[in-house]
């Protein structure tokens, strides 16, 4: 698992990375399109396939000037073609003029297909204090 970890690892930054720098096509890059690929945003209903996906991040990029996000991974887990990591988004975002911080509990499913890592399903929720 040793390597599968260090891959999955580079595929949930990949993620974060493109969440961050608000890059659309990064974040393509990094998802599945598969029709039963899941969102769910902290506090959102849940989004199913690609096209719903994508469009929410389009949505989240336009309204959001700027972002930063740290991780605090807790587990990484796989057996074969399958993997999760669970984690602590920790996000500062600056939005219609608002400064807004935030944590989420986060589960990040992956797949891998054609020997790269997907993600397949992103659940964040918030971590009420």
């Amino acid at each position: 698992m040793a390597g599968d970890r260090e891959a999955i690892l580079a595929a949930n930054d990949r993620f974060y990375r493109a969440f961050e720098k608000k890059d659309l096509e990064a974040m393509t890059a990094a998802w599945s399109k598969s029709i039963d690929s899941l969102c769910i945003h902290p506090g959102r209903k849940a989004l199913k396939g690609w096209e719903a996906i994508r469009h929410s991040w389009e949505q989240i990029f336009k309204s959001t000037r700027y972002l930063e996000i740290e991780t605090d991974i807790i587990s990484v887990e796989s057996s074969g073609d399958v993997a999760y990591v669970v984690l602590i988004e920790t996000i500062l975002q600056v939005s219609n003029g608002r400064r807004l911080e935030a944590q989420s509990m986060a589960t990040n499913f992956f797949e891998r297909m054609g020997g790269q890592w997907y993600l397949v399903h992103h659940h964040g929720s918030p971590i009420v204090s």
